[in-house]
């Protein structure tokens, strides 16, 4: 039995090639080129109609959803209160604010945002009422003042004795906020753009010089960042694919071979996009960076193969057989490096939340089909060219093998220093690695030039804050509208969660304490404030209480987790059970957290996965080991700088290494491809390999990661800080990258002499 396992493993490892047989794709290609070419004439067509359906959402909770506790929190916090996290702020200034004919004209602005098609209630110094001594209510905001130091008396008395107006009036009494409440299924069902206009439109007449306006909240930076997203779209597909072609063209130093080149990536996007919109419907703000990745990945591998299609040409072969031959070398090579790349995408869908596994799952897609149309595409098309009268250009660019010699120097001459020095400086590496923490910044996904977030920080200057934390509370009592000891507990809460933000920062149903001091019950108040109000203070029941304090959006992410510890630790301290802390702001700050860890190790996995994969299929340890220093280098130096500067992990951070590790692979497996080639088939001798390796393809390492750099660099100038961090990241990781495959992949080879000797001795596709 143990000799028939022997023999049948033996024949697994004698027949598999290092694609996993992935490569027969491109080989029925060749076989059935009619057959292949109706089915990507179908498959595009099919991708192109789903063109016209291309959108972008820009919901942050998309990125969150069922990522763990924190979202389920917030969520259980959403359906039973209703949060401010959906509100649009109304900004109305105006210097003469205290006129009564200014007054009245706000007010009448404020009705005209409560009635508006998409409000269901609004909150405003005109909207509040209190109760009065002979049953009903009075509104806050005295109607029929008819002159100034009347005006501006109730003004200034509201604002500093009301606690509800000291979050609506600002002190100085030129600026009042309106907080309208919106008709979420109308907003889901019409988009959040359509909800903005049609309030501009309402406010629109109220403008003069007299009164400025101005909007803010999430659903404005929604917007914004919907906006933003759609513009990176076009101009990173477009510079990407312009600069890609023009990288093409400065390489090969021919038109027409560019635009062969450029031919793949423009098709695979069209895949890519096509397939994430059957899927998913839209795209979101990480989703659209796949076009991207696609784009400079399949100008990489079409390069690639373009290189390796001239080399054969130009050794005399005919071209048409040449194609073929290309097809037998580098697809084997190519299948690895997409399974590497689809490996990192894919370790990411191990951590919990929507939007990450969404990103997962369409780089993952967007890889294989991007492969799928090397494999296919790009030999019917290069035949065809050749068919139709395509000549080789003369020899690529100089540039491009300038640094070659150096190379082969230092790694002939120096090569075991350098590798001892490269192994020593990776494994100091390791010590930031382990040691960096994840950070978060709210306003990284906000657009850099938010016009929304310039408003929302005038208000945290004038009224506290437009970004709510919560803490609910459960009533010991469960009926706080008629239980003392439940509304204590509510002033407790009310006081420690103030003493935290400062005063007029916080309101709850401990706001309208001076109400009830007067001798108002506590059902007469909440009736006189209306049922939309009441809602964001107690449940129906009166079981629980929401207390909600406003902070300034820019909060550093350590320190609101220690002001999220400490306000804990005083409603333990007073006694009060049960109490939960959440909102948004601490959605997005532990559960990015949370996300940022997990995320670490995927890319731990996907490093030990992705080494451990090419020495599986190489059918050897040594060619992992190889491979080992080069590609860590990359990313343990990213994450070193990232350490040492004091920006630490965001969400972005780790799948842009994620994601550039995977990628900076397969100029690697495309190095060591070609040196077994030549060891293996050739019969050369190992330095004698190594050269020829480092001759035959340096000069595609290094134009395939012009390209790639060139393509996402892009990424850099989005207006969305998150993304831009993204391309920075992955450009510098990309860099470090072509430094280890150029010079230290061939230090180590030719350093290693006697310990890499026996890869000589192994069949073309057997191995030990």
């Amino acid at each position: 039995m143990g000799s028939f396992f022997c023999r049948l493993w033996a024949r697994f490892t004698h027949e598999r090639s290092i694609g996993f047989g992935l490569e027969h794709i491109g080989l029925n290609t060749l076989r059935f080129p009619r057959a292949t070419a109706l089915a990507v004439l179908a498959f595009s067509l099919l991708c192109f109609s789903q063109i016209p359906r291309a959108n972008v959402d820009g919901d942050l909770l998309r990125v969150y959803a069922n990522s763990g506790a924190h979202y389920d929190a917030y969520k259980h916090l959403s359906d039973t209160f209703g949060t401010f996290e959906n509100d649009i702020y109304v900004l109305i200034s105006s210097p003469r604010l205290t006129e009564p004919e200014t007054l009245e004209r706000i007010r009448e602005l404020a009705f005209e945002i409560e009635l508006n098609d998409y409000s269901v209630g609004s909150m405003s110094p005109f909207s509040l009422r209190r109760p009065t001594d002979y049953g009903g209510s009075v509104p806050v905001v005295p109607e029929g003042m008819d002159n100034f130091a009347q005006v501006a008396v109730a003004l200034s008395d509201l604002q500093q004795n009301d606690p509800m107006m000291r979050n609506l009036i600002t002190p100085d009494l030129t600026g009042i906020v309106v907080i309208m409440f919106p008709n979420q299924e109308m907003a889901r069902n019409d988009g959040a753009t359509a909800m903005i206009e049609n309030l501009r439109r309402t406010i629109a007449p109220y403008e003069d010089e007299n009164i400025s306006i101005e909007l803010t909240g999430p659903p404005l930076w929604t917007s914004e960042m919907v906006n933003a997203s759609l513009h990176d779209q076009l101009h990173f597909t477009l510079w990407g694919f312009g600069l890609g072609l023009a990288m093409a063209f400065f390489v090969l130093r021919s038109l027409p071979a560019a635009l062969l080149v450029a031919a793949t990536p423009f098709l695979a996007v069209i895949w890519s996009t096509g397939v994430v919109l059957l899927l998913f419907g839209s795209f979101s703000f990480l989703t659209i960076i796949v076009t991207t990745l696609v784009l400079v990945i399949s100008f990489a591998e079409s390069m690639f193969f373009t290189f390796n299609w001239l080399a054969y040409w130009r050794e005399g072969m005919e071209p048409q057989k040449a194609v073929d031959a290309t097809v037998r070398l580098v697809g084997p090579a190519t299948a690895l490096t997409m399974l590497t790349t689809l490996i990192s995408f894919a370790s990411l869908a191990l951590t919990p939340g929507r939007g990450i596994q969404e990103f997962s799952i369409a780089g993952g897609l967007g890889t294989f089909l991007l492969f799928v149309c090397l494999m296919t595409f790009t030999p019917l098309l290069f035949k065809a060219a050749v068919r139709l009268g395509f000549r080789a250009p003369a020899r690529s660019s100089l540039v491009l093998t300038a640094p070659l010699p150096l190379s082969w120097f230092l790694a002939s001459r120096f090569g075991r220093p350098i590798t001892v020095g490269a192994v020593i400086v990776t494994l100091v590496l390791f010590i930031p690695y382990g040691l960096i923490q994840p950070h978060f910044s709210f306003t990284d996904f906000l657009s850099r030039d938010s016009q929304a977030l310039v408003t929302a920080e005038q208000i945290d200057d004038g009224v506290g804050g437009v970004t709510p934390l919560y803490i609910r509370l459960p009533m010991p009592d469960g009926d706080a509208f008629r239980s003392e000891s439940d509304f204590q507990t509510i002033r407790m809460a009310h006081a420690i969660l103030e003493e935290h933000l400062g005063r007029n920062k916080v309101i709850s149903a401990a706001s309208i304490t001076s109400y009830v001091d007067a001798g108002f019950s506590t059902e007469e108040v909440f009736d006189s404030v209306g049922p939309m109000m009441r809602q964001r203070f107690l449940t129906d029941d009166g079981a629980q209480a929401l207390i909600t304090g406003f902070m300034p959006i820019v909060v550093d992410s350590d320190d609101f987790r220690e002001l999220v510890d400490a306000v804990s630790a005083d409603l333990q301290a007073a006694g009060i059970e049960g109490a939960e802390i959440g909102g948004l702001r601490a959605l997005v700050t532990f559960g990015t957290d949370d996300i940022v860890s997990g995320l670490q190790l995927d890319l731990t996995m996907s490093v030990l996965v992705n080494l451990g994969l090419i020495g599986f299929a190489f059918q050897s340890f040594r060619v992992a080991l190889a491979s080992a220093v080069p590609n860590l280098f990359p990313v343990l130096g990213t994450e070193a700088w990232l350490y040492f500067t004091g920006q630490g992990l965001q969400l972005t951070t780790v799948i842009a290494l994620t994601i550039a590790f995977g990628i900076a692979v397969d100029d690697t497996v495309h190095f060591l491809s070609h040196y077994l080639h030549a060891r293996r088939e050739e019969g050369r001798p190992h330095q004698e390999a190594v050269k020829h390796t480092l001759d035959r393809i340096g000069g595609a390492v290094i134009a395939t990661t012009l390209i790639l750099c060139s393509g996402v660099a892009i990424v850099i100038f989005s207006d969305l800080p998150q993304v831009a961090l993204f391309g920075t990241l992955f450009v510098s990781t990309l860099a470090f990258a072509v430094i280890g495959d150029l010079f230290i992949l061939p230090a180590v080879l030719a350093g290693g002499g006697r310990f890499f000797q026996p890869l000589g001795r192994m069949g073309s596709k057997s191995g030990k």
